[in-house]
């Protein structure tokens, strides 16, 4: 867990990690730095083991504790201009832009909606956890809770789906009218060059069979078409990562703006190495991924009333159907 005064991240490692070299398992647990970069990491003492340095060489055991306190550097810049929805004692929900991290890691820490809560929301020894997370390009509500317990009673919603989440979505081409119900798995893709990158299987073509993936579902529905993209509304079922994004483009209709699941994945790898070029931004007609959590339903923790938010499409979505 981090902590407001000070970035730190801290891990144990799981019966079935156990065995592993340290250095192996840095580099192939957290992709979001290369394996030199770990191995410099190791070698300065920035990552740990049970509290000491250790040899990168390190065969690990079950419980070991791996914390890593990377160096102050300058973060990305992003959005900060959140709204909040409610706030009580025991629940804050805000309404995020794009281009702004919900939780802290890799390059981010206090450029994360979690900080930007804890500052400006916050007292300074009060709890907060984000209950539901939203991918950093997406926009629209974020539920968080302001005590363990109410974290714990919110989450037990999420996991006995009893709760509603509708989102919307822009992707090209023009989506088949009417409503349809997409079930699959979804597993890594192991044919992408991006890492992150997760394929998604129809369960028809497994036969029902998923032993490699998670079983997800969604409903989809087309709303609107205009200027070559549509708007689709995305009711997940399950709470799968990517799984609304993987889901379109197995489909056919990609998010419009998405460096991974959009026209060219290539643009992701150019992305992240020297920046988007001129090509990329016409291709991609947005600067982030055209998603946007647009309602959420939830009871109350405390009192269980039913509690409803909406959210409206954002300007830069909107924009792209009325040009």
């Amino acid at each position: 867990m981090s902590s407001p005064a000070e970035r730190r991240a801290a891990v144990r490692v799981r019966d079935h990690e156990a065995g592993r070299e340290f250095l192996d398992h840095l580099a192939a647990r957290f992709t979001y730095k290369d394996r030199e970069a770990w191995r410099k990491h190791v070698l300065d003492g920035s990552v740990t083991v049970n509290g000491a340095p250790a040899p990168e060489s390190r065969i690990l055991a079950p419980g070991d504790l791996l914390e890593y306190r990377p160096p102050e550097e300058e973060e990305p810049p992003v959005r900060r201009d959140f709204s909040v929805l409610y706030k009580d004692s025991a629940l804050l929900v805000v309404e995020k832009p794009g281009d702004l991290p919900c939780h802290p890691g890799g390059r981010y820490f206090k450029n994360t909606l979690w900080w930007l809560l804890r500052e400006s929301c916050c007292r300074e020894d009060e709890y907060l956890s984000l209950v539901n997370r939203i991918d950093r390009e997406s926009s629209g509500i974020v539920l968080a809770a302001r005590s363990r317990w109410a974290a714990g009673e919110m989450g037990r919603q999420f996991q006995k789906k009893m709760v509603f989440k509708r989102y919307l979505a822009l992707v090209e081409g023009r989506f088949p009218p009417g409503t349809r119900k997409v079930e699959g798995r979804l597993a890594p893709d192991l044919n992408s060059a991006v890492r992150k990158r997760r394929a998604f299987l129809p369960l028809a073509s497994t036969h029902g069979h998923s032993p490699d993936g998670e079983i997800c579902a969604t409903t989809f529905r087309s709303m609107a078409f205009s200027n070559g993209v549509s708007l689709v509304e995305a009711l997940p079922h399950t709470g799968r990562l990517h799984q609304i994004r993987a889901t379109l483009f197995a489909m056919g209709f990609p998010l419009v703006g998405d460096k991974i699941y959009g026209p060219d994945e290539g643009c992701f790898l150019r992305f992240i190495d020297k920046g988007i070029t001129l090509e990329d931004e016409k291709l991609l007609r947005l600067s982030r991924q055209a998603l946007h959590a647009a309602e959420l339903r939830i009871r109350h923790p405390a009192s269980g009333s039913p509690l409803r938010f909406h959210s409206e499409i954002p300007r830069d979505m909107a924009g792209l159907l009325e040009e």
